[in-house]
């Protein structure tokens, strides 16, 4: 049914154990995977008078960013070499996770995201927001939730 799985992660424990369950997935459905990461935009950082505190360049932080991104896409690209599942690393520059996943999806030709939800319940959730939320409410292409049972 599903051929082309996107799976985003931000190399947390519980992201990683998700990935581990969407390589198994897509194993059994004979499925690629494009593994996914949103790099943060370039944080301008100003005090008082406009004055620049965050010494870090936009391209040395760019560069640091991607490399961090590669570093986490890396263990997904292991767990499906692995298994044998074909699997493509890609990133994007977004301090708006939910829309960078939504789009990687639709531009790569997934036809299923597999993300992780964190669990929060309550009046927590609704302060903090899930990313996992937004995309089940904003994407079209089906997205299946993997909630760890711990």
């Amino acid at each position: 049914m599903f051929k082309h799985i996107l799976v985003p992660t931000d190399g947390s424990e519980l992201s990683q154990d998700t990935v581990r369950r969407a390589v198994s997935f897509a194993k059994e459905a004979g499925a690629r995977i494009t593994a996914f990461y949103a790099k943060p935009e370039y944080p301008v950082t100003y005090y008082g008078e406009g004055v620049l505190i965050d010494t870090t360049s936009p391209e040395k932080f760019a560069e640091l960013a991607e490399t961090q991104g590669q570093e986490i896409l890396g263990f997904a690209a292991n767990l499906c070499q692995e298994a044998g599942v074909p699997c493509t690393k890609l990133t994007a520059t977004s301090d708006v996770p939910y829309e960078a996943i939504i789009e990687a999806a639709t531009n790569s030709g997934c036809d299923l995201i597999f993300m992780a939800s964190h669990g929060r319940r309550g009046f927590t959730s609704l302060l903090l927001g899930s990313e996992t939320q937004k995309v089940l409410t904003h994407s079209t292409i089906p997205v299946l939730v993997y909630r760890s049972p711990s």
